[in-house]
């Protein structure tokens, strides 16, 4: 347990700073899991739409260091890639 002033400061931070980023990451989630669905069900205006919200809040995630900037486009890269497939497809 903290006993200084400074290390209890630090613990409540520390605490803080864990539920923002475990609220970001679900958000992020959700999102991408949005994108995965309207795919999967072959929709691809649902697919698009879906995606155009989710990138902002993906960069947004990456920007803030929660996850890897590489990440983030990899995970872009992928879901533009399916939404194009959809279309293609159809």
């Amino acid at each position: 347990m903290a006993n200084s002033a400074g290390s209890k400061k630090r613990a409540r931070q520390a605490e803080k700073h864990r539920q923002q980023n475990a609220s970001m990451r679900s958000m992020v989630r959700t999102y991408l899991k949005k994108v995965v669905n309207a795919v999967e069900a072959g929709n691809a205006e649902a697919a698009k739409a879906a995606y155009e919200v989710a990138v902002p809040v993906l960069d947004r995630a990456a920007d803030k260091g929660l996850f890897h900037k590489n990440k983030a486009a990899r995970h872009k890269s992928r879901l533009n890639a399916a939404i194009k497939n959809l279309a293609t497809a159809a």
